[in-house]
Formats: structure tokens, sequence, C-alpha cells
């Protein structure tokens, strides 16, 4: 972990006296240590748990307690930080790039102009009519998503950026395409990694042609997505598994807004249970992978295993009429393990570091087959205008491939009203066109998702023109409105801030100055204070993992990925920058906000505004790159 220098001594100005009392009094030392979190030892009943067999609930609730015990165990505080390596083993940084050795090449189209996609922002209120299977078009779908945008190089040192971001540009995403039959690509249906070095599907495995026929609507296929741990680890130790669900999110986002500029709809099979994604994505080649009791140092090839996250059908936009039935896709399923797999997967490093919790709570997660789920396909609801002359008419194509990372932001740049409101149009999972209230996820691209939104956002607002400086909140689901307010500090205001478009959930909770609390609950970091504004994405954590069941975990992380992939488009389509914050102090977060407990947690932190960039750092095309795995 990057040490920070630390900066509590520094004195808080602000020209508010009771947002300055009240930072101070979240601040004012620096003993600041992790709290328990509190749940009771018997949990009151879930549709998941409830249960005339005792010992499915004390295993529910066996796993319920592991979820927690990692969240809390991984908080940062400022007094010590979640626990990881004690500097970066270099030797055996992981390759970022898995191979399947001798499995067959499938190569996809490189002329991708970036200028034929639609107008990024057309795509919030319409989709275009969708385009049909080819290898074209699921060449410029993987451009447009996984692939590289980009080679970098300094000095002696060269690395790749991918179109979905990553924390720490380790990339622990892998994904795999499920398809029918495609000419020119595979005379069979078939299944396929995407190797995202070459812009190249590695064929895994061909599948009986039944397989879409019976189970999917017309012109569909299947996108997997997994994670490789080991490769966040590597550098963030015990705190790897959030930011694994992290990317997942990113990537579920990034594969939406590629789906959508072909007019394709994209939806998560959520019934599907762990081992069927396993079976679907060809992952059981992996050896077991049994979890040591602690900590441990050592060769262990089978640390490089991957975990499969999710399975997401895209499909033609407008066809809304029709239903996955989850038991006979995960009977069809059961046949795939005697298919005959192709491809043995690269060794990705030397040596490893085992954190054991990672793998104890990814196992505690584990989605079990849900065949009850009704599989639905919301109506496309499009997102309010607020700012439509903020964008700068750039392409599907120009936002997706340019967005990078910001390093610094440069403490000057200002943000209008206008385009600071629209930006947060665009964060509501339910559109804002119609007047139903924001809770299920029915916009571009939460629409993916199947659950109702969990995920807020608590906003330090530092320049935006005309509007004050100060604590603001989304409400992303409104039926946690009244729990909110009860949970947060009494003396928050809770008022609708000037020009605040009636459809828009976004309230003033304090004014003040928040760049120096912004950066030192951000791990002391300047950029969370030196852009337009930064936000803690707040989740409704046990009461969602006690009613939908502790798989949920993940998926609460994912929803914060899909959340700041927007804000990652929204301001590269404005013409600024922007940046994930994976490292943050959890509780005085909360303290700040006034919460108690574990119903509402800080998952995820985000920084919006103009970047500064290093001009010693060139450039390079995305392909071809170098021959060898930077």
């Amino acid at each position: 972990m990057t040490h920070f220098r630390s900066t509590l001594s520094r004195p808080l100005t602000t020209p508010n006296f009771h947002l300055r009392l009240l930072l101070l009094s979240t601040l004012k030392n620096k003993e600041v240590t992790h709290t328990t979190m509190s749940f009771s030892s018997s949990p009151s009943p879930s549709p998941s748990t409830t249960s005339t067999n005792p010992n499915k609930d004390n295993e529910s609730l066996e796993k319920l307690t592991q979820a927690l015990k990692y969240h809390n165990q991984t908080k940062h505080s400022f007094t010590k930080y979640a626990r990881g390596p004690h500097g970066l083993d270099w030797a055996n940084q992981p390759n970022p790039f898995r191979r399947y050795i001798s499995a067959p090449i499938l190569h996809l189209a490189h002329d991708n102009p970036v200028d034929s996609t639609p107008l990024y922002s057309s795509l919030f209120l319409s989709l275009p009519p969708p385009k049909p299977i080819t290898k074209t078009s699921i060449s410029h779908f993987f451009y447009n998503s996984l692939a590289l945008s980009a080679w970098k190089s300094t000095g002696f040192s060269t690395w790749s950026l991918r179109v979905n971001p990553s924390s720490g540009n380790l990339h622990p995403t892998e994904a795999y395409l499920i398809a029918p039959r495609i000419e020119s690509l595979s005379d069979s249906p078939f299944v396929a990694h995407y190797a995202a070095k070459d812009h190249s599907l590695e064929l895994r495995a061909t599948i009986e042609s039944e397989f879409f026929a019976e189970l999917f609507p017309e012109n569909s296929f299947l996108i997997g997505i997994s994670s490789i741990f080991w490769r966040e680890a590597w550098k963030y130790g015990e705190r790897a598994f959030r930011y694994c669900n992290h990317d997942v999110g990113h990537a579920i986002a990034a594969v939406s807004m590629a789906a959508s500029g072909l007019g394709w709809d994209v939806k998560i099979l959520d019934g599907l249970g762990y081992k069927d994604l396993e079976k679907l994505m060809g992952l059981e080649i992996y050896p077991e992978f049994e979890t040591p009791e602690k900590p441990i140092k050592g060769k262990f090839p089978e640390i490089e295993f991957e975990h499969p996250d999710c399975v997401l059908l895209v499909f033609p936009n407008g066809v809304n009429e029709f239903d996955v039935n989850t038991q006979s896709l995960s009977l069809a399923i059961n046949g795939f393990p005697n298919l005959e797999w192709k491809g043995k997967p690269n060794l990705l490093s030397k040596e490893h570091i085992c954190w054991d919790i990672i793998y104890r709570t990814a196992e505690a997660v584990k989605k079990p087959l849900t065949v009850d789920n009704t599989f639905s396909i919301d109506p496309f609801n499009s997102s309010g205008v607020c700012g439509e002359g903020c964008y700068k008419g750039f392409t599907l194509g120009e936002v997706v491939r340019k967005r990078r990372s910001a390093v610094d932001m440069d403490g000057v740049t200002v943000m209008e009203r206008d385009t600071f409101y629209q930006i947060l149009l665009h964060c509501l999972p339910s559109g804002s066109t119609s007047r139903e209230k924001q809770k299920r996820q029915m916009a571009l691209p939460f629409r993916a998702l199947d659950w109702d939104a969990e995920v807020h956002a608590a906003l330090f607002v530092h320049r935006v023109n005309g509007l004050s400086k100060g604590l603001y909140f989304l409400v992303r689901n409104e039926d946690h409105f009244e729990e909110l307010k009860r949970a947060t500090r009494s003396d928050f205001k809770w008022e609708k801030p000037e020009g605040c478009p009636d459809n828009l959930p976004l309230y003033e909770l304090a004014m003040g100055d928040c760049r120096q609390v912004a950066k030192q609950l951000s791990c002391h970091q300047d950029i969370a204070g030196d852009g337009c504004f930064s936000l803690g994405m707040v989740a409704r954590l046990e009461p969602t993992l006690r009613d939908k069941g502790v798989w949920m975990y993940p998926r609460l992380f994912w929803e914060t990925g899909v959340l700041g992939q927007v804000l990652y488009l929204e301001a590269h389509a404005v013409g600024i920058s922007a940046t994930g914050i994976g490292c943050f102090f959890d509780d005085p977060v909360h303290e700040l906000l006034g919460l108690r407990g574990s119903d509402f947690q800080s998952l995820y932190h985000f920084t919006v505004g103009g970047p500064v960039l290093d001009r010693r750092i060139m450039s390079l095309p995305a392909y071809p790159g170098p021959d060898v795995d930077a």
C-alpha cells in the first residue's frame, strides 16, 4: 500500500461555521480506528433464509458473518491500512494478459473507425436499430468495450491501457464470448476467450447448435465475465476482492455501452449459480484451490484460477417479449464439461502471496442457482436533458476509447451547474424523463443489472459555478429516502439545491468548503479535493445481504463500478476527466455522514475535474502493440 503523508494537523477552512465544526468533530485527531460492525446474532428471516431447516439458517448466518467480517477487516483507518504486501514484488508482477496456449485463434477485424458510432449523448435517449451479428459487429463490440485503448511509454517502461478501467491498471477481469455460428469466425456455436492484447478470440470449445436456438432470441449471444483475484492482490492485498468487483461493474457498463452503439440491449442472467457460470466459461479446468489458514507466500499456480462472476445476455434492442428459462438453461450447461476444451492457461507469476480471507469470502458469497428467478426485460427508460449543450459532440467510440483515469486534477477547472446536473441525471437508475420514482434500474447502462438500485452518492462539491460548495446527497433509490434521513446526522438540511431539476433527487446536506476533508477521507490524496466535485458511493449493505442473500455483497460493488463507469464517460464527454478512488478511510466517511452500524457503508470514491497531463509519457496506438507482455 502506498504511504500517504498525514495532513490532519492542517486547519480546516470553511465559511460555514456549522460545517467547520462538523468536519472538525469528524477529523479532530488521528485516533480513529476500525469500528466493529454490528449485526444481530439472530437475524430476522428473509426470503433467502426463511426455512424450517436450522442447518440452512446457520449456514446463511455463517456466510453473512464472513462477508461482514471481510468488509470490516479490509477497512482503512487513519492509523492503519488494510493488510497488504510490504512493497511490490516486481519480479512476480502478474502478466496482465491471460492466454490459452495452443487454442485456435479467431481473428477479429481491426477496421474500427470510432467516428462511425452514434453520438454518445444520443444513446441515453434511445438506441439505434440493431445490427446483425457478424464478424465486423462483434469486432466493433469488443473494440469499444474490452480492448486495449493505447500503449503508454516513458523511459524503459511500457504499459497498456484498456477501454474498461481497472484498479491500479492490473486488469483482473477476463471475458468470454458464447455465441451462435458467426460467418467468417466459426461454423458452429462456440465458446471463446477474448484476448485483448491481439484483439482476437481464442476458441475454447464448440457447442451444439440447439443451445441458442432453443434458449435465446434470435441474434443474441452471451458474454461471460470472470476475475483473477491474484492480479489485484499482488498489489493491494486483502482489499483486492473489493477492487476486483469494482472492475466487474466497470466491465458490465463497458459492455452495455458498446452494445448500445450497435442497437443491442444487455441483461445479466442472474438466476444462474456459480457452478453454472464455471461450466459455461470452461473454468472447471483450473485445479481446486485449497485456502490456507493464514496469509502465506510461495509457489501456488492454482491461485491464478478464474472466478466466474456473471454472464450477460446481449440481444437486439426492442425484442422484449421473450423469457429465459433458468432451469432449462442450467440443465443445458450441465453438459458443457463434456465438451472438448482447447488451450492451456498461461502462468502469470512464478511466486504468489495468498491472502486467505479473499478466498474464504469469495466462497461465502457464491451465488446458488435460483430457478424461481423471474427473467424480465424492462422497457428502455431515457435519461433527461438539462444541459445538452455541455456535450462536445463526441461519438460513443471517441468517448469510450479516449477515456483515461486522471492521475492529478488541476485544482482550477470550474464546471457549470447545468453540466453538473446533466451528469447526475445520467447517474439515475430509472431514467429521468418519466415521473416514476428512482428505484428500478431501467436506464442505460444500469438496465443490465437485475436488482433495484442499492447505491447512493454523497457528493463534495468544490468548483461548480452557480452551486454552493458543500456536502450533497444523490438518492438513487427513493424508497430509501426516509431511512437515509434517519440514519444520517439530524442537522443535515435535506433541501433541493438552486436550479435542480424536479426529477433529480439531489439534496443539500451542509454548506462549506469540503476540499480538505475530501482529500483527508480519500487517503490524503489531493485529487479528491482538486477536482470540480468528488463523491463517496454509499450502499445499503447489511439489509440487502439479509433480504436478498449474501451473494449480493459483490453485486453491490458491481453497481458502484457501473456508476463509476458512467462518471468516467460523462466526464470525458463534457471535455474533462475523472478517476476512481479505491483508497479511502471507511469509518471516518461514515462518521462524517453520521452513519452507525453496517446498514449503509461507503464502497467506492470518485473524483471529476480538469486533469493534469504528464507530457513525459508518450502515447502509442493500441494495435499492433509490442510483442513482449508489459
